[in-house]
C-alpha cells in the first residue's frame, strides 16, 4: 500500500493571498476608472453631445429626388381644384413666421391649407413642393402659383406628416 508523502509547501496560505491582491487590484482599478470618469468625464460627455447633434441636426444640402421645373416634362392638367389641393406649408429656412405668411398667401390664391408649423429642419436653401403620390400636375400648378421652383415627390416627409393634406411646401431661403 502506497502512501503519499505531504506536500513540504501547504496550500492554503499563497492561495488567500493571491485572492487577496487580486482583490485589492481590482478595487484600485475601479478607483481609477471613477477618477478618470470624474476628471475627463464632463468634457468627452460635452464633445460627445456637440458631435451628435451637428450629426442630427445637419443641414439638408438638397432633397435627392428634388429637379428643378424646366427639366420636367410637361404632366397632363391637374385633377383637383385649388380648394379640393390641401397644402401643409412648412418653415424650413428658420425665419419666424414664414410658414404662416406663405399659408396666407396660398389661401388668397384659393388653396386649403391644413396648417403651417416648423420643418424638421431650418436648413433647407430652396423652397420645394413635395406631392403625395399621383399628384404631381396639382404640385406643379401650386409650385407656379407659389413661385416655387423645385417639385418633387415626398422626401424626407411621410405621407402621416402631412396631416392629411395633398401637398407640402417647405420653404427655404430662396
Amino acid at each position: 500500500m502506497e502512501h503519499s508523502l505531504p506536500s513540504p509547501v501547504s496550500v492554503g496560505p499563497w492561495r488567500t493571498a493571491t485572492i487577496v491582491v487580486v482583490i485589492l487590484a481590482l478595487l484600485e482599478l475601479v478607483a481609477l476608472v471613477a477618477a478618470g470618469a470624474a476628471l475627463f468625464g464632463p468634457s468627452v460627455a460635452h464633445g460627445v453631445r456637440r458631435a451628435a447633434a451637428k450629426q442630427v441636426f445637419a443641414p439638408i444640402k438638397q432633397p435627392m429626388k428634388a429637379v428643378p421645373l424646366k427639366h420636367q416634362p410637361k404632366p397632363g392638367p391637374a385633377k383637383l381644384s385649388r380648394a379640393r389641393t390641401t397644402i401643409l406649408v412648412l418653415n424650413g429656412n428658420g425665419r419666424q413666421g414664414a410658414a404662416a405668411a406663405e399659408a396666407a398667401r396660398a389661401r388668397r390664391l384659393g388653396y386649403t391649407v391644413r396648417g403651417a408649423a416648423n420643418a424638421p429642419h431650418t436648413g433647407y436653401l430652396r423652397s420645394i413642393v413635395m406631392f403625395r403620390p399621383g399628384l404631381r400636375p396639382e404640385a406643379l400648378r401650386a409650385a407656379r402659383d407659389l413661385h416655387v421652383r423645385v417639385v418633387s415627390p415626398l422626401d424626407g416627409l411621410r405621407v402621416r406628416d402631412l396631416r392629411g393634406a395633398k401637398l407640402a411646401i417647405v420653404l427655404g431661403r430662396d
